[in-house]
Formats: structure tokens, sequence, C-alpha cells
């Protein structure tokens, strides 16, 4: 196996060498550029990874790695434009830089783009890989609807929370990992236990981007520190803050997200005080130590070798300590 910096860059070449550069360019021009903001490519190298884990070569997965960082960048320019956001990875979003209908054009094609990349695969392949695919993009949009609802509702239970980070975030993270166990023909017993593997790692990794986006480094980050607070998101620190807070602190905190602001920056530091005094803060980043031991206790169930272990344990580590 290789490390993780390592299948980035395989990935990376590979995607250098797709070709989308073809008319009209401004259906084109769009995929490629938010294709070339960079990012970790994490669900990419996670397919790379569980093929390697179940003892395939890197390179039968490519296709289908592509896939999942396809459909992954689609859902982002779609969110986008559902949030309003400026910034995606540093950078200008793609609604911003065109204009909101190229972005909702652009990310149809890419949606399609994905399942494309399947076509490189063998019939029974291709047929598990297409399935899993379709129940996974159908609930990152059900997760996606959840999250659009939970912004109207001001009693948004903490289980139905995780249930919608679940399905906006940790089942592509699940996917991708279980689509490079499908491609290396593994058995079905481990692909199911890499994929809630993956499940888990996802949704510590939401909890985790939840957190950064209050209390992220602005230079660092990527997006718009604070982002989740301006759009008045039910997150799990604001879940947390409600439950753990006194009656007139809640009744504060939920006031607070019923602003529509032109300048936010003291809405940001209000709602972050909050946060950090009522202990939800340290709450949150209790849940994402807790969803990564979980991922390690799956990690036991599966029949490889214990390098391959400690390679999947070390990405999970990295992961929950990241910064950005």
């Amino acid at each position: 196996m290789h490390d993780i910096s390592q299948y980035q860059e395989f990935f990376i070449s590979y995607l250098e060498n797709q070709s989308i550069d073809k008319e009209p360019k401004n259906l084109y021009e769009p995929i490629s550029y938010i294709l070339g903001l960079g990012g970790k490519r994490m669900r990419p190298v996670l397919t790379l990874m569980a093929a390697e884990v179940f003892d395939a070569d890197y390179k039968i997965a490519l296709p289908a790695a592509m896939a999942v960082e396809v459909f992954h960048n689609f859902s982002l320019v779609h969110d986008d434009i559902m949030d309003d956001a400026p910034l995606r990875r540093g950078q200008v979003t793609v609604h911003e830089k065109w204009n909101i209908n190229t972005g909702i054009l652009s990310g149809d094609a890419m949606l399609i783009l994905a399942y494309q990349y399947f076509e490189q695969y063998e019939p029974t392949v291709f047929r598990d890989l297409a399935k899993l695919f379709s129940k996974t993009a159908l609930e990152v949009c059900e997760g996606q609807q959840w999250d659009v609802d939970f912004e109207e509702r001001s009693n948004v239970t903490i289980p139905e929370y995780l249930k919608m980070i679940e399905y906006k975030t940790a089942v592509l993270v699940a996917a991708a990992m279980k689509m490079g166990a499908i491609v290396a023909k593994t058995s079905e017993k481990e692909a199911d236990l890499i994929y809630d593997f993956g499940l888990n790692l996802g949704l510590a990794f939401q909890l985790q981007d939840d957190y950064l986006d209050a209390f992220g480094d602005p230079e660092t980050f990527g997006k718009q520190v604070g982002g989740d607070i301006i759009e008045n998101k039910k997150t799990y620190l604001y879940l947390k803050a409600i439950e753990f807070s006194s009656e007139e602190k809640a009744t504060e905190l939920q006031q607070l997200f019923g602003l529509q602001l032109e300048d936010n920056s003291e809405k940001i530091e209000t709602a972050k005080a909050i946060f950090n005094k009522s202990g939800a803060s340290k709450a949150t980043q209790e849940a994402i130590e807790m969803y990564t031991f979980k991922a390690f206790e799956t990690l036991e169930k599966m029949n490889i070798n214990a390098e391959k272990k400690d390679i999947l344990r070390t990405f999970g580590e990295n992961l929950m300590g990241r910064k950005v």
C-alpha cells in the first residue's frame, strides 16, 4: 500500500489527464474550474486506498475514484448556489464567477459525467457500482433537503441532525470506500464493513467541519468562517448549546438564529461565545472523537492484516486532528 500523499498524487495525475475541454465552453469550463480548485481529495483517495486494502492495484479504482470526486464537486456547486456562498476552497464559487444558471447546468452535467466513469468496468462491477452510487446520490439529496428544512424549524433534535449529516456527507465517504472494495471484488461482508468504517469517519468529518466553520482559521479553512451562523444552520454546536444553556441564553441564541443581518461579525462572535460557555464546543469535539473511535472498532472486525488496519487508523486520526 501507499501513503495518503501518494494516493493524492496518483489521483491528481489521473484527474489532470481527463479531457473536459469541450464545447460549449460555458458548460465545461466551470467543471474544469471546480475540479481544479484542489482540496484534500479525501473521497477519491479513500476509493484508491480501499481497493489496495483488499489486494487490488489502485489503478483499477481510478475511474470509480473520479466518479466520486466529480459527484462530490457537483454537489458543492449546487450547495454553494443554495447557500449563496461566495467562497469555495478560498476561491470564488462557480455561480459567482459565472452565474446561477451556468452553475445549475454545469452541475447537472457533472452528475452525468460521474456515471460515465463506471462504464469502464465489466458489467457485474458496473452494476454494483451504479446501484450503490444511485442509492448514495439520492441520500445526499435527501440530506441536503433536510438541511434546508432545518433552517426554517426551531425544534430540530440531535438525532434528526445526525441523520441529516449522515445522508448529506457521511454516506458519500462510506460509498467511496465501498466502491474500492467492489472494484477489488472482495466479499460482501468486507465491503459492508469498510462502508461502516467510512460512515462513522464521515460523521466525524462533518462534525469537525461544523466545528471548524465556527472556530477554524480564516487563513486555512478555505470557506467563510461563521457561514453556518450567518445561514442560521442548526448545527451540532447550536443544538448542544441550546441543550446545555440556561433558558435565558438559549432564548438569546434562538433569537440570534432568527436574524438576517447586513453585518454579521457581532452575531458570529456572540454565537461563538455561547458555544464555548455552554460547553457545546467541548461536546462537539467529544462527538468527533466518539465517531472516529467507532470507525476504529469496525476495523477490528475486518479480515485484513495489521499493517492495513494501521494505515486506515492513521488516516482517521489525521482527519480528527485536521485544521482545514
